[in-house]
């Protein structure tokens, strides 16, 4: 009976380890079902993070490449208008000279016309004096003519300036 009572005893001693055991790995698998539970929910949110970054950065692709796009563009538009400035540039070197040759013409034309002008003064006033001169030299031959003409006569004294008839 003492073989029998410590069989027993034996039996509920490994009896108690083996719940003992069973529990502990109850809990352990709990706990480890827990962790998975937590670590796959972990795994799930950096996925949906992964997954927001990845269309962010594909967003952010599209608007560099749209960006890069616009650089160009503007590069282009840029070459353009230097272009077209040294373009402006030239022509208005060209306006300006012709502007200079213009100014240089006018001048000298200027200084033709006065030189003109004071040639035509020079000649004008030559040719009054000869007319003074012719004038006075027709007034002398009337005079002249007017001495030997017949008053007597209505025609020479018209000619003459006189209006009265002889005595």
């Amino acid at each position: 009976m003492k073989l029998a009572l410590v069989l027993v005893g034996l039996s509920v001693a490994v009896m108690g380890i083996m719940i003992f055991q069973a529990v502990r790995q109850e809990l352990n698998l709990q706990n480890t079902k827990a962790r998975l539970v937590e670590n796959s929910a972990d795994v799930k949110r950096k996925e949906d993070a992964i997954m927001e970054m990845k269309t962010k950065i594909q967003e952010m692709k599209t608007s560099l490449g749209s960006a890069n796009a616009k650089i160009d563009e503007l590069k282009k538009k840029k070459i353009d208008i230097v272009k077209s400035t040294e373009e402006f540039e030239k022509s208005l070197q060209t306006c300006n000279s012709e502007k200079e040759d213009s100014a240089k013409k006018k001048t000298s034309i200027g200084e033709a016309m006065s030189k003109f002008n004071a040639d035509h003064l020079e000649t004008k006033k030559k040719a009054e004096e000869e007319i003074q001169g012719l004038k006075q030299q027709i007034i002398d031959r009337d005079k002249a003519i007017c001495a030997f003409a017949d008053m007597a006569k209505e025609e020479a004294r018209k000619l003459c300036g006189n209006s009265e008839a002889p005595k």
